[in-house]
This record gives C-alpha cells, structure tokens and sequence, in this order.
C-alpha cells in the first residue's frame, strides 16, 4: 500500500540530525575512545585520549560542536519503494534541512559553490546525497557530516585480480601510512572492496557510518577488518600522531560484486570524530 510522506519531515528530520551529529557521537564510538585510553600506553598518547574524551563531555553538555570542522554534510537514504514523497522535491528538502541545522546550530559553513571559483555557499549545503530503492514504506535516514583533514587522506586503489587478498591489505597500510598524523588519529578506516571506481568509494564512505559491534557475516572480511586493525595499530602513529598503541579505533570493511578484470579498493578516512546518525520515518 502506498505511504504518503510530506517532504518537510525530511527536513525537520535533517535540521535536527545535522545538529545531533555535531554535538555528540554515537555510543558505538564513545566505547572506542573508552576502550582506547585503556590499550593506549603511551603517556602523552593517554592524555590525548583523556582529553578527547573531556572535549566530548563538554561539546554534549553546552550544545557545542564536537569539532570546529563541522563537515560537508553526507546524507544516505534507504528508501521504501511504496513511498510516495509529497509537498515539494526530495533534493531541495534534504538541503534546506541541512541549511536550517547548520544555520540554527550554529555550525561552521564549509561549503563552496564551484571547486575553483571557491565562493562559499553561507548554509553548507549542498549536500552529498546516496539514495538507494528497498522494500517497504519506510525512509531510513543516515547523516554523516564529514571534515575534510581526514577525507582529504582518502584513496582510490584500482588493483588487478592477481593483487588478491595481500593487495588489499597492502592498499589499506599504504592509505593510513601516508594519512599519518594528517588524519586526526586515532581514527576509522572505511573500507569499499568491490564494484567499481565510485562504488568502492561509496561504501567505504557508508562503512564509516556503520556500528563499529556489528560483525559481518563473510569470514574473510571478519579476518581482514581484525588483522587490518591490530596493524595499523603496530604502525606507531598513535593518537594526534605523536607515537602510540592506538593509531585506529575499528576498521569497517562493505563488499560489493564486481569485473572479472578489476579488483577497486576504496579508503575513506575518519579521524575520532567519526560523526553519523540515523533515523527511520
């Protein structure tokens, strides 16, 4: 049965995530950062991670942003298929909630017009939009608003099938070797193997946002997410990359199929401000 959804739900509903995600992480993450200050050994590493902690208790407190680079706004839908959306054009609701919470929040406006021209747009928007169709009534929305010191890290690695499980490993390690304090450690490394060029891209983009307890359910991913994870973490660059045990807080991998002839592999980078938050409607 067809469901009518007024557009302006979508925009109360992004106004208030865009906000929600910039003054407090999820649960998932906070364990992380909890889990981390524990493992880390490093003294000065200790003390950055109780800091960052601190800085988390008082951006939730205040209603203050976590971080000052509030991110270009990243927005995922799930989409029923018997949805009908109503009252104005999908697009234009998704960017006026992004234009209301980053205005009403208070949250810095990082956005530019034209890549070159670099005219600032004054409301964050627009917006990066993923919609994918799926069964039922319901739109389930994420929004991930994403800083540029860390997605400025991230890699594309177009491998050839014989690279094999050891290139995909070896494209990860090369990706935060490089990022190495740039990133904002410790951080989450989204991981797309599979698809094609923009399709790995976009899920590593996704796993980012994904509950770092969820375990996949292939095993080779289940092994490679955990090998991955204990050596970045033995790669020394440690939180603020000033030396550590911690160097990342999970690494998230999403698969897709793909070509006979190619193997795409995608990195996108998060420092520990790994903002996302979802909604069902």
């Amino acid at each position: 049965m067809l469901r009518e959804i007024q557009v302006k739900e979508i925009t109360k509903n992004i106004r208030e995530m865009c906000i929600e995600a910039n003054y407090d992480l999820s649960k998932d993450m906070k364990d992380r950062l909890l889990e981390a200050k524990e493992k880390e050994e490093s003294p000065i590493g200790k003390k950055i991670l109780g800091d960052l902690q601190e800085n988390l208790k008082i951006a939730k407190e205040d209603q203050i942003p976590i971080c000052q680079d509030t991110g270009m706004a990243v927005v995922f839908l799930k989409v029923g298929q018997d949805v009908h959306f109503v009252g104005g054009n999908l697009t234009d609701a998704i960017n006026e909630g992004v234009k209301e919470g980053y205005t009403e929040g208070y949250l810095r406006k990082s956005v530019v017009s034209d890549p070159i021209e670099r005219i600032n747009t004054k409301d964050n928007t627009p917006a990066i939009i993923h919609t994918e169709i799926v069964e039922g009534d319901k739109v389930e929305i994420t929004a991930a608003p994403k800083g540029f010191g860390s997605e400025n890290m991230s890699r594309v690695f177009m491998l050839k099938p014989a690279d094999g499980i050891e290139g995909v490993k070896n494209a990860i390690l090369t990706a935060v070797k490089d990022a190495g304090p740039n990133a904002c450690p410790p951080m989450v490394v989204g991981v797309g193997v599979g698809g094609t060029f923009e399709k790995a891209a976009e899920m590593a983009k996704e796993a980012l946002a994904r509950n770092t307890e969820i375990v996949p359910e292939k095993e080779w991913v289940r092994n490679l997410e955990s090998e991955m994870l204990e050596k970045i973490n033995k790669l020394g660059i440690g939180p603020a990359g000033l030396g550590g045990r911690v160097t990342a807080l999970s690494v998230n991998v999403e698969t897709y199929a793909t070509h006979i002839a190619g193997l795409p592999v995608a990195i996108n980078i998060c420092c520990h401000v790994n903002r996302h938050t979802s909604r069902t409607i």
